[in-house]
C-alpha cells in the first residue's frame, strides 16, 4: 500500500463523503466529478481510498459499487470489521448500518469478506 497523496481530486472526492451521510455509487460520483476529473481518475482514487481504509465499499442488488465513509480497516488488515448495509428500494438512497456481524468459521475455508444488504423502505419513503 502507498503512500495516500491530498492532491486537488483526492481533497474533492473526500470533501463530498465529509458532507453526505449516505453512501455513493460509483456511477453517480462518476457523472458528479465529470466536469473535474476523467472516470479513470476517480476509479483510482476510490481504491486508493478503500485501500487505506478511509472509504469502504458494498455492492447494492443492481449490481452498482457504492462506496461510504470509514468504518472499514485497510484492506490489507487481518481484522476486518463487518457490518450490514441499507438500500432503500423506492428513492435508492444507501447507508451503513450500526450492527456488527461476526462470521462463523467454516471447516476448510477461509472467510476474508462478507457483505449483507438488507432492501426496504427508509423513513423518508414509508410516509
Amino acid at each position: 500500500m502507498g503512500v495516500l497523496r491530498k492532491t486537488k481530486p483526492v481533497k474533492l472526492l473526500l470533501d463530498l463523503f465529509d458532507k453526505k451521510d449516505s453512501a455513493i455509487s460509483i456511477a453517480e460520483l462518476v457523472s458528479i466529478f465529470s466536469g473535474k476529473m476523467n472516470k479513470s481518475t476517480v476509479y483510482r482514487i476510490l481504491n486508493r481510498l478503500e485501500e487505506s481504509g478511509l472509504l469502504h465499499s458494498f455492492l447494492g442488488n443492481d449490481g452498482l459499487k457504492r462506496y461510504a465513509k470509514g468504518d472499514q480497516r485497510p484492506v490489507t488488515s487481518k481484522n476486518i470489521t463487518m457490518h450490514p448495509h441499507f438500500l432503500c428500494e423506492d428513492c435508492g438512497i444507501s447507508s451503513c448500518l450500526p450492527l456488527e456481524i461476526s462470521t462463523s468459521s467454516i471447516p476448510n475455508y477461509t472467510i476474508k469478506s462478507s457483505e449483507q444488504l438488507y432492501l426496504g423502505q427508509c423513513n423518508n419513503c414509508q410516509v
